[in-house]
């Protein structure tokens, strides 16, 4: 019989191939179970930018609760991820097909229909669903950092000590002059003056002399007359003018989060600015077209500054105003319907002009183009809104002998300035000079 000399051999190259093949197996099932559980940060992305207007982690909102959504979908309804997959791919075509969850989903939402996202991988997905099956981070609880006594003076004196040199100097100086009146007194007796008689002899008191002289009486009384003038004149012209005027309102909007922080145009809610004469107070279903999505606030990346915080304006705080807009329009958070009970809020009005006055939103938006800060101030940064400019007769003529009007690519004003252009002999025409100073303007 032969002898097969490479049995060995073989076998061992056999076993070696073998622990090498399960090692990269084992491998490569390592990365396709990575790939398949996904990146939570990047899920969180995609989630705020694609999911979170109609859908939150724990609450119903135009869409369900995705916390844990792909678990629960296994457990409760027996699908897969293969048919989260084609759902959020193709939502209406799984509906289509006649998919029992699918069809009853849609029923339970209103049919509202879900926007289809075939740009999405199924590693977009996976990084989604990561981020729906992490656990929820830690509230952040921001702390208002009192200053230390004494800390804020770099020179590390404090106001109190330098309070305290001035008393000490002060009490030094009566101590000095009590000191040379009495040594004044001795010399004076020393000398054989008779103090008494010296004060006796002096004359009538200063108000009897002051009493006794017509010019200087005249005088004075002219003086009091027109300074008693002056105030009165300046008292009654501040009748009518409210500038600061800051009140407060039942439902507390800030002008500084949706105009500054969210860049929200202000003629999205005070949309008749545009074409009417008055601004207008938007209603609250303008409100709604976000706040049916944001049911809290969560603030900047950075947390509430100080100020806030010294003002309790907390991330709790806002998050309660939006529950009062709630309870004002009848919505129901949990039911994502609203209920028909429904009141008003009272907003104080804040800019009001005298009946006499005539002032269009609309020719100075939209025909002239001028910026709503002009009159209203840096309204991006204000907290409480306030009245900003005074609003008085003299301030709206400076404006108009000041502003150039607008007329580059502007028909309404094409004809007329080039007319008043050679009237006044001038490139650029004011609002005055077209007019802006005619009592029948601005006057009934």
């Amino acid at each position: 019989m032969k002898k097969v000399t490479y049995r060995n051999q073989i076998s061992r190259v056999l076993g070696v191939s073998l622990v090498v093949f399960l090692l990269f197996s084992g491998a490569i099932f390592g990365q396709d179970e990575a790939a398949a559980a996904g990146d939570p940060a990047k899920g969180k992305a995609l989630f705020n930018q694609n999911c979170a207007a109609c859908h939150a982690l724990n609450r119903k909102m135009t869409g369900p609760a995705l916390a844990n959504v792909e678990s629960r979908l296994s457990e409760d309804e027996g699908l897969d991820r293969e048919w989260i997959y084609a759902w959020v791919k193709n939502s209406p075509g799984v509906i289509k097909s006649g998919d029992d969850y699918a069809n009853k989903v849609f029923n339970e939402y209103n049919q509202a229909p879900m926007t289809a996202f075939p740009t999405l991988s199924n590693g977009d997905i996976d990084n989604i669903l990561a981020y729906t099956a992490a656990p929820p981070p830690e509230p952040v609880v921001a702390e208002a950092t009192v200053a230390e006594e004494g800390s804020g003076d770099s020179s590390g004196i404090s106001n109190e000590l330098i309070l305290g040199a001035l008393v000490i100097i002060f009490g030094l100086l009566v101590m000095m002059l009590v000191l040379v009146q009495r040594t004044l007194r001795r010399i004076a007796v020393a000398n054989g003056l008779d103090l008494e008689k010296e004060k006796a002899e002096r004359g009538l008191p200063l108000w009897k002399a002051f009493a006794q002289n017509q010019f200087l009486v005249l005088v004075t009384v002219v003086l009091l007359l027109l300074s008693g003038a002056y105030f009165a004149y300046g008292w009654l012209m501040q009748v009518g003018v409210d500038q600061g005027y800051m009140p407060i309102q039942e439902i507390h909007y800030s002008h500084k989060i949706h105009a500054g922080d969210n860049k929200i145009d202000c003629k999205y809610c005070h949309s008749s600015a545009r074409v009417s004469k008055h601004s207008g107070i938007p209603s609250l279903n303008v409100c709604m077209n976000c706040h049916k999505s944001i049911y809290e606030y969560k603030g900047n990346a950075e947390g509430p500054s100080k100020e806030d915080l010294a003002n309790g304006y907390t991330n709790e705080f806002y998050t309660g105003e939006i529950k009062k807009l709630y309870k004002a329009v009848g919505w129901d958070e949990d039911n994502q319907s609203y209920t028909g009970e429904s009141k008003p809020v009272e907003w104080v009005r804040i800019h009001n002009l005298p009946d006499l006055v005539y002032f269009n939103h609309s020719q100075h938006v939209s025909v002239a183009g001028i910026e709503c800060q002009t009159c209203h101030g840096p309204v991006e940064e204000m907290e409480i809104m306030y009245q900003y400019a005074p609003l008085t007769m003299g301030w709206c003529i400076n404006c108009h002998r000041e502003t150039n009007v607008k007329v580059e690519d502007n028909e309404y004003y094409a004809k007329i300035h080039e007319e008043l252009s050679k009237k006044y002999g001038v490139e650029e025409l004011t609002a005055a000079q077209m007019g802006g100073l005619e009592c029948g303007k601005c006057h009934y």
